[in-house]
């Protein structure tokens, strides 16, 4: 209202003042004019996104579960988003090889690193010195998967329940062996928390990949480890393997049968393998809520879902801000940990 009085009144006073008069009017309508469709137009010159594909690092080789979940969110994002999602596997150095690549790239939403609490969490604490800051260096898109492990014993072994076997453990210190894919692995710390949290004593043995650890378990060489439960629930259906417990903090959709080993005996229990999304710490914020926004519909979808279960993944939703904040709580537990087990790198 008052921009149309102001210019009313300039034009009237053109018709006295003549041609000077006549010529500041029009002036001062060009300036009004152009100072109210100025924000429109910035917002429809706004560059779109993305508007060529995305390639998306992974810190390990194909077949994994960190590829699985890659390979269904990038399907159904590369549909949504109308541009490929293209994965790009970069194997070494427990997953710092891949967030150091995208930790330097180009901060243009164009790369993306599908990392997980080793990569982002432990191995803040596992490395004496990292190429890049998990908090520093990355600007945290969105919480994607998690994926509970089972905890799992021989049936040789006289214990059907978490209480059981820390009571066993207790009346034996220092006999029982566990097994891992490696150290410094979710299976490893998931035994050192357990160990910590319990105040028992077994024994950890590493293993070259969780292939390995699995066949010497199976033999009855290990008495139990922690695993993703794609990987030992076939076994334990056939009675070869006795699945305690789940690591999550809640019961798994996918294995309501189990406890979790907070409410099985261990209160404050929890160890998750889990998946998410960053991307260089400078990316735009206007592109990392975009990209947030996407992958949350993604995983909205029941075909995803349903893909993600077959994983033994559950997926996640939330706010970079949320994925940022439980990173933060995830580094400093992780960190003790290590600490407390003097677990190095192999």
């Amino acid at each position: 209202m008052s921009i149309s009085i102001n210019l009313h009144n300039n034009v009237k006073q053109s018709r006295a003042g003549g041609d000077a008069g006549a010529l500041l009017a029009r002036k001062m309508a060009t300036i009004l004019l152009f100072a109210a469709v100025t924000p429109a137009t910035a917002a429809d010159n706004a560059p779109a996104f993305p508007v060529k594909p995305i390639r998306l690092i992974l810190g390990y080789p194909p077949g994994g579960s960190s590829d699985a979940v890659a390979r269904v969110l990038a399907q159904a994002l590369s549909a949504r988003m109308g541009q490929n999602i293209l994965i790009d596997n970069r194997p070494g150095a427990g997953g710092n090889i891949a967030a150091e690549i995208v930790a330097r790239a180009a901060p243009d939403g164009y790369t993306w690193l599908l990392g997980n609490n080793g990569i982002l969490a432990t191995n803040q604490a596992l490395y004496q010195r990292l190429p890049f800051d998990s908090l520093k260096d990355f600007a945290t898109v969105a919480l994607v998967a998690a994926q509970p492990s089972v905890l799992i014993v021989h049936p040789s072994l006289p214990v059907k329940s978490v209480r059981e076997l820390i009571a066993l453990a207790k009346a034996r210190p220092g006999q029982l062996n566990y097994a891992s894919s490696g150290t410094g692995t979710a299976g490893h710390l998931a035994g050192e928390l357990l160990k910590g949290l319990a105040k028992i004593d077994f024994v950890h043995i590493p293993y070259r990949g969780g292939g390995p650890a699995l066949i010497d378990l199976l033999s009855g060489q290990m008495q139990f480890m922690f695993a993703t439960a794609g990987s030992v629930m076939p076994q334990v259906h056939n009675g070869r393997l006795r699945a305690l417990a789940v690591t999550s903090e809640k019961r798994s959709p996918t294995l309501p049968e189990l406890p979790t080993v907070a409410e099985a005996g261990v209160p404050t229990f929890e160890a998750m393998t889990w998946h998410g999304i960053v991307a260089p710490a400078a990316t735009p914020p206007a592109i990392v809520e975009k990209s947030n926004t996407e992958i949350n519909a993604a995983l909205a979808s029941p075909e995803v879902r349903e893909r993600l279960a077959a994983q033994g993944a559950e997926p996640q939703h939330g706010t970079p801000a949320e994925f940022a904040a439980y990173l933060r709580r995830e580094i400093p537990k992780w960190t003790k940990v290590v600490r407390d087990s003097g677990a190095k790198p192999e």
